[in-house]
């Protein structure tokens, strides 16, 4: 499957001269800051540094902003773990059991383990990226849309399992993001709830919302306590923990695997992406567990299942841009830009006549995968540093970052106003225990599930259940769903009950 004189020139293309890889190291550090700073998404980065790119060779630029979009895969999920604040929707799923390991004082070990998993998953996708490139493309081209509504339903279903509590309270949070994810004009054409303002006509714009009723909800909530972390004594940042951390990613194969299969195929989806990626192995690495009613309270196999996801999906995404000359979302269509910039274009004829070039840029991200770690490691001592901060400092500065990276997404008022409503919006939901995850689950995927519903209606002529015969690949992703949602409660029951016979 690897033609090996290609192979042998693009170890010469990257190795006889070191010029590539002085540039990965910025770009790394650019997308740690940009990563882990609320709003400021990888792909602004990677637009702001492409004009840049036009005084390097192919080689040199690819490396340099795929560099950018590797630093943020795991970037996102440092304030994630921290401060309860996803950098982006790519780690909504990290803070679900990262920042209860932070507010217990195991912030080392959650900043490890993330860092773990991050590092292994981008490997393993790249990895399988080098073995499969032509086959996953085959697999890509005979993806609809009725097998897109399979996967995002999939990232749907774990509404129902985020607040254990009260699982009522769960779907109505879910519920009320679905129905957010509908203002604005439909997929077919008409408006709908804008109430006359043309700011809605787009509708709610998903990352300042995101930011809004994650990020400054939970600062509003923490306005009373002092520090992130209340005792004294968990506040240091200590290197030998967060090594530890690290090493207990890979001690945990299971979730490890799972999230970073999860993690390619999604990533390798056109228009699907990692923030659906890392939801979905959450949901999967959570219902096959032994024990999920952990999961939520500082469990690190979601934490590994999460931020593998989101990082094995950084190569999921380069097959379609790769083998397709397709981008597969924000941060790809900057990649393109850089092939457009050089005269090149993705696709067959590209891995036909330059397969040389291709096997460079994927041998040169898993050695920025390598050196991540390295950085990584070396970064989140200062990183760490956050929770040392008093709170009376870091609020109201976090909340400025947040009103900032509002207005540089919309380039308008609507930007940090929509962060200010949903912060309200959020503030109320912590406060009578409705998960805000819920909700932002549901506003993230529920535009694209109606899109692609209704993409299904019309090439199948109103009927999908007729055409839903006619594609073996969404009649097992049908399969595999139902298993997903029923098998582990069914298993957890019979579970139950055995033990119940055994105590009588």
């Amino acid at each position: 499957m690897i033609d090996s004189f290609a192979f042998s020139q693009a170890l010469s293309l990257l190795f006889t001269d070191f010029t590539p890889w002085l540039y990965v190291i910025p770009g790394l550090i650019i997308g740690l800051v940009f990563g882990a700073i609320p709003g400021l998404q990888i792909s602004m980065a990677m637009a702001v540094f492409l004009p840049i790119t036009w005084s390097m060779d192919f080689l040199q630029a690819m490396l340099f902003l795929t560099s950018i979009f590797t630093g943020g895969a795991y970037g996102g999920g440092v304030t994630a773990i921290l401060m309860n604040i996803p950098g982006s929707s790519s780690s909504v799923a990290t803070a679900f059991d990262g920042h209860p390991m932070a507010r217990q004082g195991n912030h080392n070990e959650a900043l490890g383990i993330g860092l773990g998993a991050s590092v292994f998953g981008a490997f393993f996708g790249y990895v399988l990226l080098l073995l499969l490139i032509q086959p996953l493309a085959f697999i890509v081209l005979k993806l609809g849309p009725l097998e897109m509504v399979m996967v995002v339903t999939w990232g749907l279903t774990l509404i129902a399992t985020l607040n254990q509590g009260a699982v009522a309270k769960g779907l109505v949070a879910g519920l009320f993001g679905l129905l957010l994810s509908q203002i604005g004009m439909s997929t077919t054409g008409i408006m709908r709830t804008t109430i006359g303002n043309p700011y809605l006509i787009d509708g709610i714009a998903v990352v300042p919302a995101m930011i809004g009723i994650f990020a400054a909800s939970e600062l509003l909530r923490l306005r009373g306590s002092t520090y992130l972390v209340e005792a004294s004594e968990n506040r240091n940042i200590s290197f030998r923990k967060l090594i530890a951390g690290f090493i207990m990613a890979f001690r945990r194969p299971g979730a490890l695997l799972r999230g970073s299969i999860i993690g390619v195929l999604i990533g390798a989806v056109p228009g699907v992406g990692s923030s659906v990626a890392n939801l979905v192995a959450y949901s999967e690495v959570r219902r096959s567990s032994k024990h999920p009613e952990r999961f939520g309270t500082g469990e690190p196999d979601g934490v590994v299942a999460a931020e593998s996801a989101n990082s094995s999906s950084e190569g999921g995404s380069m097959t379609a841009l790769l083998a397709l000359g397709i981008p597969g979302g924000a941060a790809t269509a900057v990649l393109l830009a850089a092939f457009s910039f050089h005269n090149l274009v993705g696709g067959p004829a590209f891995i036909r006549d330059q397969r040389d070039v291709v096997y460079s840029i994927i041998i040169g991200n898993m050695g920025q995968v390598l050196l991540l770690a390295v950085i990584g490691l070396l970064s989140l001592r200062v990183l760490g540093m956050i929770v040392r901060v008093p709170l009376s400092y870091l609020v109201p500065s976090v909340l400025a970052l947040c009103a900032w990276g509002g207005f540089g997404i919309t380039g308008t008022i609507s930007g940090p106003v929509t962060v200010m409503a949903f912060a309200g919006i959020g503030w109320l939901m912590r406060r009578h225990e409705y998960p805000v995850a819920a909700t932002v689950i549901g506003l993230l995927l529920g535009r694209m599930t109606e899109g692609e519903i209704v993409r299904t209606l019309q090439i199948s002529g109103g009927n999908p259940l007729s055409y839903l015969v006619e594609r073996p690949i969404a009649i097992g992703l049908l399969f595999l769903l139902i298993g997903a949602v029923a098998v582990p409660p069914l298993m957890r029951m019979r579970k139950r009950r055995r033990e119940q016979a055994g105590k009588s």
